[in-house]
């Protein structure tokens, strides 16, 4: 790999933390340049080299988080463990399963996402929770099982679908929501990782050069996000779902 090519796909990981940290979505930043970059490797190997990174900046950022935004702790675990065992069934499936089927489907949903983050600006900015404690275990348990196999399978705007549902659906403010979304994350990477190691297809050595990178932009989006509170992470939430609409519509289109 020449050093021009290496220093992009750095620089595309250090993005991607920082974006990834503060509202998810940092996957339409790695992924795609990982498939520019070694385009002339196996899909399975760039997807499983794409999780390296990502799991080393999500867990800095959600330790960062951690320090300052206390998670339910039971509701992240009712909706990790799901996404864990999700996440094995998606990577394990990802070598002969079309990932173009999810284009439609995602692109779609980011719409619905969208518009309805857009039209109520109250949203997210202030708890309310929602529904009784049982309830909301099981909503992020089923949540969390279908997300972790889409992240397992393909991946991009998992973080962002995460944290919507979680402000949504349990009714976090933003913040709360995307410290949350980092550790189900966290899983949904382990769970990709582990199977596809025992396939065969990680480049370890690139995946850790680029998790220095994506480390170091976790760290400057976590703590800007926790400067900036939930109205900044709307904010960059937005601007995400918008970036990944227009990758996903480009991709639909001309692939």
């Amino acid at each position: 790999m020449s050093i021009a090519n290496f220093l992009f796909l750095a620089l595309a990981a250090g993005f991607a933390g920082f974006v990834d940290a503060v509202a998810g979505g940092g996957g339409l930043v790695q992924l795609p340049a990982l498939l520019i970059g070694i385009s002339n490797k196996p899909i399975p190997m760039i997807l499983g080299t794409n999780k390296i990174p990502s799991i080393f900046g999500t867990s800095v950022a959600a330790a960062s988080y951690f320090k300052k935004v206390r998670p339910d702790l039971k509701l992240t675990v009712a909706m990790a463990i799901p996404a864990l065992i999700g996440s094995v069934t998606g990577a394990h499936l990802a070598a002969r399963f079309p990932t173009s089927v999810f284009h439609p489907l995602i692109l779609t949903l980011l719409v619905v996402v969208g518009v309805y983050t857009w039209r109520k600006p109250e949203l997210g900015i202030s708890e309310r929770i929602r529904h009784t404690h049982r309830t909301r275990q099981l909503i992020v348990a089923g949540c969390g099982l279908l997300i972790g196999f889409y992240d397992g399978i393909f991946g991009p705007g998992t973080g962002t679908i995460l944290v919507f549902i979680l402000v949504v659906i349990v009714g976090y403010e933003f913040l709360k929501a995307s410290a949350t979304a980092k550790m189900v994350n966290i899983a949904t990477n382990f769970g990709a990782i582990v199977t596809f190691q025992i396939s065969g297809h990680m480049w370890w050595r690139l995946g850790l050069a680029l998790a220095v990178a994506n480390v170091a932009g976790a760290l400057i989006g976590s703590r800007l996000a926790i400067k900036g509170g939930s109205p900044l992470v709307r904010k960059v939430f937005l601007f995400v779902v918008a970036a990944l609409i227009a990758k996903l519509s480009y991709d639909w289109v001309y692939n």
